[in-house]
C-alpha cells in the first residue's frame, strides 16, 4: 500500500504506564482520529490488549479496517516491535494477515451465551474434580467421555498461545486447520488431541455438571457452570492484522516450531 493511505491513525493503548507514555508520544507526533474515520488502528500493549482491541472494534475491522500492534506488553506474539520512527512508512510496507475468529454458543445456568474468540475456546474444571466431557465433531461422537482438566479449540493464530502450553500442535496460519487439544487428560490417557478442518463444528457436553462443574472461556471472556458448548469458525468475519515485513505471523509461527 502507498504511504499516503495511512495518514489518519487511531491510537489505542492498554492502561500500563509504558503503553500510556507511548500513546501520548505517538499522538503528539502523528495525531489521532476516531477509529470510524481511521485508515488503521494502532494498538499499544500486549497480546491480551490486541484481542481486546479486535473485540471492541470488530464491526470496523470486519469491514476492512486493519490493526497494527506495537508491543508495550510482555510476550507480544501478535505485536510488532515498538518504535516511534517512520510509522507511516512501516504501515505502508507492512504485510496483511487475515485471521478468522471462532464463534461459541454456550448453554449455562445463566442462560444461553454467544461470543467470539481469536485465539481459543477453552473449557476448564471449576473444582478439584476432573471434568467429564463428551466430544462431538460434525455430528459424530468422537469421545464418549474425556476425563481431564479441560479441552480447547484453537485457531492457527492462537495455536502458539495457551494451546502450545497445553502441548498442542503449532498450526501454520494458512492451513485452514483448527487444533483440538486436551488439558491434562487422564482418560483416554494416550489421547493427545486432533487436527480438524476449519469448517468443522465441535460440540462439548458436560457430563455430571452438578458434581463436576465446568467453565468456558472465549479468549479472556469466561462463562461459568456451562452444560453444553458449540464451536465453529465464523466464516463471515475476516479481520486484517498488519505485520512488519519479514516478521509476519506466518514467520513467527514457523519460528516457534523450531524453538528449543
Amino acid at each position: 500500500m502507498a504511504e499516503h493511505e495511512f495518514q489518519k491513525l487511531a491510537f489505542v493503548a492498554s492502561r500500563k504506564p509504558d503503553a500510556q507514555h507511548s500513546l501520548k508520544a505517538l499522538i503528539d507526533r502523528y495525531g489521532n482520529v476516531d477509529a470510524a474515520q481511521a485508515d488503521a488502528i494502532v494498538a499499544l500493549g500486549g497480546d491480551g490488549f490486541m484481542l481486546e482491541t479486535l473485540r471492541r472494534h470488530t464491526v470496523l475491522v470486519q469491514r476492512g479496517l486493519p490493526v497494527y500492534g506495537m508491543n508495550r506488553g510482555t510476550v507480544g506474539f501478535l505485536m510488532n516491535a515498538y518504535s516511534e520512527e517512520n510509522l507511516n512508512e512501516r504501515l505502508a510496507a507492512a504485510e496483511k494477515t487475515t485471521v478468522r475468529p471462532l464463534k461459541m454458543m454456550a448453554e449455562a445456568k445463566g442462560g444461553r451465551f454467544e461470543d467470539l474468540a481469536f485465539n481459543e475456546i477453552s473449557l476448564f474444571r471449576q473444582t478439584q474434580q476432573a471434568a467429564h466431557i463428551s466430544v462431538t465433531v460434525d455430528g459424530h461422537e468422537r469421545l464418549e467421555k474425556l476425563i481431564a482438566d479441560g479441552i480447547l479449540v484453537a485457531t492457527p493464530a492462537g495455536s502458539t498461545a495457551y494451546n502450545l502450553s497445553a502441548h498442542g500442535p503449532v498450526v501454520p496460519l494458512g492451513s485452514r486447520i483448527l487444533a483440538l487439544t486436551p488439558i491434562s487428560a487422564f482418560r483416554p490417557r494416550r489421547w493427545r488431541g486432533a487436527l480438524l478442518n476449519a469448517n468443522a463444528t465441535v460440540e462439548f457436553t458436560v457430563l455430571d455438571p452438578k458434581r463436576r462443574p465446568v467453565s468456558v472461556s472465549a479468549d479472556n471472556q469466561e462463562i461459568r457452570d456451562v452444560t453444553y458448548v458449540k464451536v465453529h469458525e465464523d466464516h463471515g468475519k475476516k479481520l486484517n492484522l498488519l505485520f512488519d515485513a519479514d516478521h509476519g505471523l506466518d514467520e513467527k509461527i514457523l519460528r516457534e516450531q523450531f524453538s528449543t
